[in-house]
């Protein structure tokens, strides 16, 4: 029972891995993705502006990037 169990949990694993594939971008999509409303961060001012909010309450520079809390317990 164990060896039946086993197998079919390789056969689960390798199609949920297979049922996952890479697609490239078409010519025509790339136009779309690169608007700067599909950016990250669209707006480079309130991206500033936010990661200043956040590292002046946090009271640690970097904010959303760098680890620690400005206590000196990393």
């Amino acid at each position: 029972m164990s060896k039946l169990y086993s197998v079919s949990i390789l056969i689960l694993l390798l199609s949920l891995t297979t049922a996952c594939e890479l697609q490239a971008v078409k010519p025509w999509e790339r136009s779309i993705l690169a608007k700067p409303s599909m950016q990250l961060t669209a707006d480079e001012v309130e991206n500033a502006l936010d990661e200043h909010i956040y590292f002046s309450k946090e009271a640690s520079t970097g904010g959303q990037s760098i680890g620690g809390g400005g206590c000196g317990c990393n």
